[in-house]
């Protein structure tokens, strides 16, 4: 049984129950960040399923909590992963010293396929330019960059993670909105609605905060105070998102050589629905804007079939 793609080009959600499916000589990718994981098998530039899964950051917990998070919904879905010939994971917190815990968890679920664990970054650059060189960032709970020779990574300047960095990102806006909440910097207005929206007092929001095994995501998911009711407030566009986008070009993005000589392409959801207002910060900064988009899963298939030989 094949699946076939949806108007809009993306595969179908996966909610449909199967009997059973065993699909053979399938590539399975993932594209996993720490607030959720995608997955997608794919056997042809038309066919394939696609379901979503919560987030897994290495860094943040073991590998035995990424197969518990997959197994229960293959078993759903009735897939089997001997059909698998190979797993393609890009994911964020994936180093050199964790890609061994990731292959072993994925390797327990699916033993037949070769298994190639990269970084989000180079799935990043591989979605955005293909075989191209070029600028690549990214900007959803966390925030990456690279320079791309069309194979590898060539320049990169850390991104330092949640706690000393990750400038532009999901994280580091929640981060900004809940210490001028506290600090008492916030126009009347947006304070107000704020402590209405989070219905936390500052003690307690601190504390949240150091009790969350995830306080990137956590920080990330007020995010969406800056899409509510007071979207476009001077305060959240120049402040909060403005300030957090020139934080990132000022600390990371400009310390490229000749980066203004690169369009600014990027991927992640903060990127995405703040992009008029990263456009106009690159602005700033003399870079023209590229290619953003909000998920890198289309161009990831596409690159992988290609270099299967199953594609243009």
């Amino acid at each position: 049984m094949t699946d076939t793609a949806c108007n809009d080009g993306r595969f179908n959600d996966g909610n449909t129950r199967y009997t059973y499916i065993k699909y053979n000589n399938m590539i399975l990718i993932a594209d996993s960040g720490s607030t959720k994981t995608t997955w997608r098998f794919i056997e042809n530039a038309s066919s394939g399923f696609e379901f979503v899964t919560g987030g897994y950051n290495p860094c943040y917990t073991d590998g035995n909590s990424l197969s518990r998070m997959l197994e229960p919904v293959l078993t759903e879905k009735g897939f089997e992963g001997n059909g698998v010939e190979k797993v393609a994971y890009y994911g964020a917190g994936v180093y050199e010293n964790n890609k061994y815990m990731i292959r072993n968890a994925l390797s327990a679920v699916f033993p037949k396929a070769q298994i190639e664990t990269c970084s989000d970054l180079v799935g990043a650059a591989r979605a955005l330019l293909g075989d191209s060189g070029g600028f690549a960032a990214i900007l959803g709970t966390g925030s990456n960059s690279c320079l791309y020779d069309g194979k590898e990574i060539v320049r990169h300047i850390h991104s330092l993670g949640f706690m000393l960095g990750d400038e532009g990102s999901g994280g580091y806006m929640g981060k900004r909105l809940i210490g001028d909440y506290i600090r008492g910097y916030m126009p009347e207005d947006v304070r107000t609605a704020f402590r209405d929206a989070c219905k936390l007092s500052r003690d307690e929001l601190i504390a949240q905060i150091h009790a969350s095994t995830a306080p990137n995501r956590y920080c990330a998911s007020f995010t969406r105070f800056l899409t509510g009711e007071l979207a476009g407030h001077e305060y959240l566009e120049q402040r909060i998102v403005g300030d957090s986008f020139r934080d990132f070009f000022r600390n990371v993005v400009s310390h490229y050589p000749a980066y203004r000589d690169y369009a600014f392409n990027s991927v992640g959801s903060v990127g995405w629905i703040f992009r008029d207002r990263l456009t106009a910060v690159a602005d700033e900064f003399g870079m023209t804007t590229g290619c953003v988009i909000a998920d890198p899963m289309a161009g990831l298939a596409k690159w992988e079939l290609k270099h299967a030989g199953m594609g243009v």
